[in-house]
């Protein structure tokens, strides 16, 4: 079976297994296309093939837009992001048996963590419907589910053997609740070097963004390793308004000269594409 032909499927039971009713706290049971928990909550599975957790208690925060989807999943299937992809599969190979991605879009990274450990079911969380509508097809063993990942988690205590953590909210309390005791954290973020040469069409980052991320997790974790992916890409202009459209500078184009300056762009351009990718031990 390829991912493609997962549109019709319920979740894997591993992944319905780590899931509790959003509602209650309960577990939840699948019978045909619905998650149930014994206190009546139920919850449809999509025809892409996700659930949709939320409910009218917790606020949606901000989803990333079709047009934001549409950008990131043609410009990860360039192999623009590709290193880094390789380098969280190296990092994460043989996980365990239940890998969650906290912000996972479109399932990019996280297939192809599965990828590297065969053994392993994926749960795809994030806010954005419309990018769990292409994480539930990235991969057989991938579940996706709907969640604000501020919020408390719809996910059970200890049942993750990984969580994977890319340019997406650090909830360390619910990091640290879900995984297992010594399990793995994986978190990659961007350089300030990265995508320098775009200017302010991509927001800039901190130069203190590693400190403030260590002091974010040390309550919970203790860093074990950080590697750095860092090449120059020449990228087309086409990756480069997708790479400028699937991030947050997409909500602020009409800001300034932004757009006419991506609109003028007509030779490809050496960019500097550069990550940390971090990894932590549950304390």
């Amino acid at each position: 079976m390829t991912a493609s032909d997962r549109e019709n499927d319920p979740l894997p039971p591993r992944v319905v297994e780590a899931l509790r009713c959003s509602v209650c706290g309960t577990r939840l049971g699948a019978v045909d296309r619905t998650l149930r928990c014994q206190d009546g909550h139920s919850f449809d599975l999509a025809r892409q093939g996700y659930v949709n957790l939320l409910h009218a208690r917790i606020p949606a925060g901000t989803a990333d837009t079709a047009p934001m989807v549409a950008a990131r999943a043609d410009f990860l299937a360039s192999g623009a992001y590709r290193p880094l992809a390789d380098e969280l599969a190296r990092v994460c190979e043989g996980a365990g048996d239940l890998v969650i991605d906290a912000g996972a879009g479109t399932g990019y990274y996280l297939a192809h963590v599965l990828e590297a450990a065969p053994a392993a079911f994926g749960l795809a969380l994030d806010v954005s419907a419309v990018a769990l509508r292409r994480a539930a097809r990235a991969h057989t063993r991938l579940g996706a589910a709907v969640w604000n990942l501020w919020e408390p988690w719809p996910v059970g205590d200890e049942v993750a053997s990984a969580v994977l953590n890319v340019f997406a909210p650090r909830n360390g309390p619910e990091f640290h609740r879900v995984l297992r005791p010594g399990g793995l954290l994986t978190v990659a973020a961007p350089t300030p070097d990265h995508l320098r040469e775009l200017g302010d069409l991509v927001l800039s980052v901190d130069d203190r963004k590693e400190e403030r991320l260590d002091g974010t997790l040390g309550e919970y974790f203790a860093r074990t390793g950080r590697t750095e992916v860092h090449r120059t890409a020449r990228l087309t202009p086409r990756q480069i308004r997708q790479a400028v459209e699937m991030g947050p500078t997409a909500f602020h184009l009409d800001r300034g000269d932004r757009r006419a300056r991506l609109d003028a762009l007509a030779e490809p351009q050496a960019v500097t594409v550069s990550f940390t990718v971090s990894t932590y031990r549950r304390l």
